[in-house]
């Protein structure tokens, strides 16, 4: 992935609504969901989805497909995956890493969403 392609996508993701669309996409899985189960799911208007669909699909995190009068979308998972890639690609300096433990607070948070 190019810079410019990450900035892109990273803009596409920096406001709350459009996060929350792209995670729900995330775990729909490649099949996707219709505009209208995402718009429920997340109580959000229909025409203010179609300007955050636009924004994801723009960045190459989004597809849509016509089923019927359905519009299904579903998350891009190579873009994804190659963000993540490009975002990770020096980490530790090429040594493999483990992740940190969670900090006090985290294992609070944890056992109080238990």
């Amino acid at each position: 992935m190019e810079k410019t392609d990450a900035v892109t996508a990273l803009a596409a993701l920096a406001q709350d609504n459009r996060l929350d669309v792209f995670r729900l996409l995330v775990q729909a899985g490649p099949e996707g969901m219709t505009a209208g189960a995402i718009a429920e799911a997340l109580d959000l208007a229909p025409n203010t989805l179609t300007f955050h669909f636009d924004r994801l699909r723009m960045a190459g995190l989004a597809t849509v497909r016509r089923e019927g009068r359905s519009m299904i979308y579903a998350a891009r998972f190579e873009t994804m995956n190659a963000l993540v890639g490009f975002l990770t690609e020096n980490c530790c300096g090429g040594v493999s890493c483990t992740p940190a433990p969670p900090s006090k607070s985290a294992r609070k948070r944890n056992k109080v969403l238990a």
